[in-house]
């Protein structure tokens, strides 16, 4: 009797236990999302070459401290940043677009507060001072399917972070910008395909970045897909892998 009346109790007993281990391993994955890393994914062109349409990535929570978009559904718990700090130029950054918060963009940062920048003829000036840019050959972009042809270059900031940038012409109002003035507590962002990217030089769309909608500094590829083919024809997985893109650090 005393065998048949102890099974039950262990089975609720591993019941329980079970419960407790999907509860810690829950709270475990939340904090890790929260204060270390969360992945992202790359949907559009706007960053390439240094980011591709189906690259994974990490972010680190911690680059940059915490603001309330560092939470899971950003509660409003808070104001400002709690251990903040401020990106470096040429940092490529994940932030919430300031005009609607559930939006989240990336990418690179190359004003911080107090700077004056300017792009003119299709080049960049960080306080008056030319960035300059060395041609490295074409590249043939692939963005959602359509295949086009840029001139790539590197790209100096003024301390000294080189990255490399597509352009396709360097006429136009976008290649031609009055001198912005970046104010206390905010940052421009430009993306590295300089004439198909929406960032800070549009004053009605991103504008200037509050340091409050950062969420953290894009670290490392961990996976990279051209989905060329349909989902459904899984024999073609292998070939769509970008093999040479894992694990590859983002600069």
């Amino acid at each position: 009797m005393a065998t048949t009346k102890a099974k039950p109790r262990r089975q609720s007993n591993a019941w329980v236990e079970n419960i407790k281990t999907i509860i810690y391993a829950g709270l475990i994955a939340i904090g890790v999302r929260t204060v270390a890393f969360e992945p992202f994914n790359i949907p559009s062109g706007s960053m390439i070459p240094t980011l591709l349409v189906g690259d994974y990535l990490f972010v680190a929570k911690y680059s940059y401290g915490y603001s309330t978009y560092s939470l899971p559904f950003a509660p409003p718990l808070f104001s400002g940043r709690i251990f903040g700090s401020l990106p470096k130029r040429g940092d490529v950054v994940v932030f919430k677009y300031p005009h609607d918060t559930s939006i989240d963009y990336i990418k690179r940062i190359v004003g911080l507060p107090g700077d004056r920048i300017q792009v003119k003829q299709g080049q960049l000036f960080i306080n008056g001072q030319l960035c300059p840019r060395q041609p490295e050959g074409d590249y043939t972009t692939d963005d959602n399917g359509v295949r086009m042809v840029r001139k790539l270059y590197m790209e100096t900031l003024p301390n000294g972070v080189k990255h490399e940038i597509l352009k396709e012409r360097d006429d136009g109002w976008v290649n031609n910008t009055p001198e912005y003035v970046v104010p206390p507590g905010h940052l421009f962002a430009m993306g590295d395909n300089r004439d198909n990217s929406a960032d800070s030089r549009f004053m009605d769309g991103v504008g200037f970045v509050p340091t409050e909608n950062l969420v953290g500094r894009a670290e490392i590829l961990f996976f990279s897909i051209d989905a060329e083919y349909p989902w459904w024809e899984f024999w073609e997985w292998p070939s769509e892998i970008r093999w040479s893109r894992l694990l590859k650090p983002i600069h």
